[in-house]
């Protein structure tokens, strides 16, 4: 099975969640977090633009920082939403197995 660092992502969602006890002055996360859940998920969607734009000029290291900022901005839309990183792992893992199609259709309609 590959290594996909899943740790680096726990410890940097535990680390957002420090940076709420922390001035806005001194870090950028705290100054997101302290902006509300509507600027986090502003700079979540800026971030998710960004990355489909990127993977769209099929530049391999553009497309990797780029992913590495929309996972940093979905962990802090997160912490801004009271979400906790294992809850939706656990949801990911509730989903593992099931076909997609299935998953959807099984979902409450709107």
């Amino acid at each position: 099975m590959t290594d996909h660092r899943l740790d680096v992502l726990a410890a940097l969602a535990d680390e957002i969640d420090e940076r709420k006890q922390v001035s806005p002055e001194t870090s950028y996360t705290a100054r997101l977090l302290s902006q509300g859940v509507e600027k986090c998920a502003k700079k979540f969607g800026e971030e998710a633009i960004e990355l489909a734009l990127a993977s769209l000029l099929r530049d391999k290291a553009h497309t990797t920082a780029e992913a590495a900022d929309l996972l940093y901005h979905m962990l802090v839309l997160l912490a801004a939403s009271d979400v906790k990183l294992v809850d939706v792992m656990a949801e990911v893992a509730r989903r593992q197995g099931v076909s997609g199609i299935a998953e959807k259709a099984s979902r409450p309609k709107d």
